[in-house]
């Protein structure tokens, strides 16, 4: 039986009672990204009590939405097919989710994952097809996050290599994206800072990643 439940009978009402507790969608999130160890959850939601994810855990693997395995002799969380299919879900939220977003305070944090996932949800496949394919690298503190973009395709990873362009990633990436920042004002702001390649090239970023409010 769901944690809370609803007394009602319908689909929206279900899908509430199975990942509407709170942290269960920011566990899918990141594991929308990949499969991840326990500590790699803990660490990616350095709020979440560890009785509360473990519990979340239990949950979602009851609801058959995450599912443990074994990967390169360690356990990993994982995805199941039917979880995955809460991924339009997931970026659509994330979308509409940018139009909202304030100032970041100082006690918020941007973590890989949730910057992976938030570029996801912002990217213009229609727009991308039109452009060049590009390789941006975009650094979060100490990650490298290469993002790929060739026609309609898009990848994030964490992973370094050749790059067309290099900038800094962080809330004002947020505000580039969300259109409050022009790509020039961004760097003269240094709200972003390119780190490598031609400056130019940030405005097809921000044309591929956009989400307008």
């Amino acid at each position: 039986m769901a944690a809370r439940d609803y007394g009602q009978y319908g689909g929206v009402s279900r899908a509430v009672e199975l990942v509407g507790e709170r942290w269960a969608l920011l566990i899918i999130r990141d594991l929308l990204v990949g499969p991840r160890r326990y500590g790699e959850l803990a660490g990616g939601l350095h709020r979440i009590p560890s009785n509360i994810l473990a519990t979340r855990l239990k949950e979602l693997q009851a609801a058959g939405i995450i599912r443990r395995a074994p990967h390169s002799r360690i356990i990993v969380y994982e995805l199941t097919p039917y979880g995955r299919e809460l991924e339009p879900v997931v970026l659509a939220l994330g979308a509409w989710g940018l139009k909202a977003l304030d100032d970041i305070r100082g006690e918020q944090v941007i973590t890989a994952d949730s910057m992976t996932m938030d570029l996801r949800a912002a990217f213009r496949s229609s727009v991308a097809a039109t452009l060049p394919p590009t390789i941006y690298s975009a650094r979060l503190d100490q990650t490298e996050l290469l993002v790929s973009v060739a026609g309609s395709t898009l990848d994030v990873e964490r992973a370094d290599g050749p790059v067309d362009l290099a900038f800094t990633a962080g809330a004002g990436l947020h505000r580039l994206i969300s259109g409050e920042l022009s790509p020039d004002r961004a760097i003269e702001t240094g709200a972003i800072q390119v780190l490598h390649g031609r400056s130019v090239l940030l405005a097809r970023f921000a044309a591929t990643f956009h989400v307008a409010a």
